[in-house]
């Protein structure tokens, strides 16, 4: 167990090394920029995932509605993943691949954000959202993993772990929304 515990370590120091060589402070910073421009314009930002995606994207939405690390009022952040009510009848009705899509229909905006998380970037349901996203001219994000999937193509953004194991991707997927959250609240809070 010490041994892979070791590993483990190590291949997050080599992880998080490589992410200052490959641009993942500038993209970083356009995706939180963005976000911001769009709530200062009144706008709100969805969040979708899968599985643990699904968690992180209602884990994401809850700090900002909530709070991050300072005291400040509410931002408009929805996890699309909560309903299960919706989930569920849009799940029964028209199939799982609709159940994000459905929501940003319904929910979206010009002026809104949409990111969508997936550790493969090939969920089917995320690729829907995106494309509807697309169609009502709101900007989409991906949080992604692997080589970006078809997802990466699809997005305006996207910031992608280029890590085979799924594990290693959430972990960096976390940190990037607490990132997004603190720049975020900080931006907001200059007004």
């Amino acid at each position: 167990m010490k041994e892979r515990i070791n590993e483990v370590i190590d291949e997050q120091i080599t992880n998080l090394e490589n992410l200052k060589k490959n641009n993942y402070d500038e993209t970083l910073i356009e995706v939180v920029n963005v976000i911001t421009d769009s709530m200062k314009k009144g706008g709100k930002l969805m969040i979708a995932g899968n599985g643990g995606s699904a968690a992180d994207s209602q884990h994401f939405a809850a700090e900002l509605v909530g709070r991050f690390m300072k005291e400040r009022k509410g931002l408009p952040a929805i996890a699309l993943t909560t309903d299960s009510s919706v989930l569920t009848c849009m799940g029964n009705d028209y199939g799982y691949d609709s159940i994000i899509r459905r929501q940003v229909e319904a929910l979206g905006r010009e002026n809104d954000v949409f990111i969508g998380i997936s550790t493969s970037g090939n969920s089917s349901n995320i690729i829907e959202a995106v494309m509807e996203a697309k169609e009502k001219k709101i900007i989409t994000i991906g949080l992604l993993g692997r080589d970006g999937g078809k997802l990466k193509d699809l997005c305006d953004y996207n910031i992608t772990f280029p890590y085979s194991e799924t594990s290693r991707v959430q972990e960096h997927h976390l940190m990037t929304y607490h990132l997004i959250c603190e720049f975020v609240e900080n931006n907001m809070m200059e007004n």
